[in-house]
């Protein structure tokens, strides 16, 4: 049966909206569940962040290289075992030069990450420079000490981003294992005008006719509205964007949001927006920052094809006063981006720790890496650039949950809600330096002055902790409720 409050209309394009009151100060989930993926997502499983696993294959490592490197002869203890470690230390400082260099991490590394990879490059200089002479159970040591470094390698860079919290979780992304409520889109019709408990999501193969970029399967959640009625509601939508290295899936198998959306729509009589998980980059490591530049067309992939589908295939609405855009890292800059690039698209906006503007290391390598040397390509996607240009903005509104470094509690970026993430000892290792990419530091005020100064509504909150999956689905977690009253639905009463 229909549910009420929801229409089953066709969709249409109305007028704009009337300006929308400023968001409130800090925006949560009924007290009750707060942030039920923190409490029921992130442990379940054989921890990757903390706890005896990453410990336990640090030390076999230290020990199988121990066993590789003992016993041999004067003239591996005076030639090939010191070749080896300079072998070692140039690895980690390239490796780590490379990183800087290309401006591949919003936060700098642990030192610890550069530790593991001149482990992995020394080790395997003592498996090539050991072998001639070594007896058959040391040369299987010394191989066995390669893989092991690699493995304690990914564990450190794993526990510095928090990508992944369990080994469940990791086993489920490597083995392409089904994400929580997944379901086929064949299988939908026959949930059809039956009361669900949860919502399902659903992997779509979204055409790129219109901007030709080449992307991977994404994913639509559908909440338990939309299987109300003989015939799908016209139901608001929140686009989800993932950070520079990323997969569609990643705010689903890395930020575990799913349980907290389960809440939220349980208090609220399954009523939701529809999500869409996007693919902003095509590959793994294809950095785009959603523009259109030699990397592809991802910005109009997110603001032609991606529409168009929802529209069409799950009569998702096309009122831009229902549409928001939340992005992580990297992708809280394609929001900013989107919002004030396309108020005939999106009104509603959050950025999580995102940077100033697309980026790919300093001004002028951004310009060459993403817009092949257009200067004037930049312009027309840098935030503060499009802002000026534009003029005044009807109804759009947007919030930016900063990061703030741990040992500078009244960092001046921030203003409103200061609270955490969750302790440090649920969190990945990101960002512990307290320092911030340039990008980064300051973005949100200065974005948020020149919003307010053209109509757009904005506030910042702030909060302690590392650049972090944990992080991020924390604060995706306490705007979910401003999000959803932002397109027009109903929210749960907090006890």
């Amino acid at each position: 049966m229909p549910v009420p409050g929801l229409s089953h209309a066709a969709p249409a394009i109305p007028a704009p909206p009337p300006a929308v009151p400023a968001p409130p100060a800090a925006p949560q989930l009924p007290s009750a569940n707060l942030n039920p993926n923190y409490q029921n997502g992130f442990h379940h499983g054989v921890s990757l962040l903390h706890g005896w696993l990453p410990v336990t294959v640090e030390v076999v490592v230290v020990v199988v290289l121990v066993v590789a490197i003992a016993r041999r002869t004067r003239r591996w203890w005076t030639i090939q075992l010191p070749l080896c470690v300079l072998l070692g230390v140039v690895g980690a400082l390239v490796a780590r030069w490379y990183v800087t260099n290309q401006g591949l991490a919003s936060d700098p590394a642990p030192v610890e990450l550069w530790a593991a990879v001149g482990a992995t490059v020394g080790a395997l200089a003592v498996a090539v420079l050991g072998w001639r002479g070594a007896r058959w159970w040391r040369r299987g040591v010394s191989l066995l000490a390669v893989p092991l470094a690699v493995l304690s390698t990914g564990i450190v860079l794993n526990q510095w981003v928090g990508y992944y919290p369990t080994v469940e979780s990791a086993w489920g992304a490597l083995t392409a294992g089904p994400l929580p409520h997944q379901t086929d889109l064949d299988a939908l019709d026959g949930l059809r005008d039956t009361d669900i408990s949860t919502g399902k999501v659903v992997p779509v193969d979204i055409p790129d006719s219109d901007s030709g970029f080449p992307h991977r399967t994404e994913y639509v959640y559908l909440p338990p509205a939309w299987f109300a009625g003989p015939t799908p509601p016209t139901l608001p939508v929140v686009m989800m964007i993932g950070g520079e290295f990323n997969t569609p899936a990643d705010w689903l198998r890395s930020g575990q949001i799913m349980p907290a959306i389960d809440s939220f729509t349980a208090a609220n009589g399954g009523k939701a927006p529809i999500l869409v998980f996007v693919d902003s980059s095509g590959s793994f490591n294809n950095d785009t920052e959603c523009v259109n530049g030699p990397r592809g067309d991802a910005a109009d992939h997110l603001t032609r094809d991606v529409p168009s589908y929802l529209a069409s295939r799950f009569h998702a609405s096309t009122d831009p006063a229902q549409w928001a855009v939340v992005g992580w890292s990297m992708g809280g800059t394609c929001a900013v981006d989107l919002a004030v690039m396309h108020p005939e698209l999106v009104r509603t906006f959050v950025d999580i720790a995102g940077d100033l503007g697309p980026t790919s290391g300093t001004k002028d390598q951004t310009i060459a890496r993403l817009f092949g040397g257009n200067a004037a390509q930049w312009a027309a996607f840098d935030p503060l650039t499009v802002m000026a240009a534009h003029g005044q903005y009807t109804g759009t509104a947007g919030l930016f949950d900063d990061l703030t470094p741990p040992h500078r509690p009244n960092y001046p970026g921030g203003q409103g809600n200061h609270r955490r993430a969750m302790d440090d000892e649920n969190a990945g290792m990101g960002g512990r330096d307290g320092v911030q990419d340039s990008g980064e530091v300051g973005a949100a005020e200065k974005l948020c002055t020149q919003g307010r100064e053209v109509g757009i509504d904005c506030t910042i909150h702030t909060t302690q902790g590392g650049h972090t999956w944990q992080f991020a689905a924390a604060a995706f977690t306490s705007s979910f409720p401003w999000i959803v009253a932002r397109l027009g639905l109903p929210i749960p009463t907090t006890p």
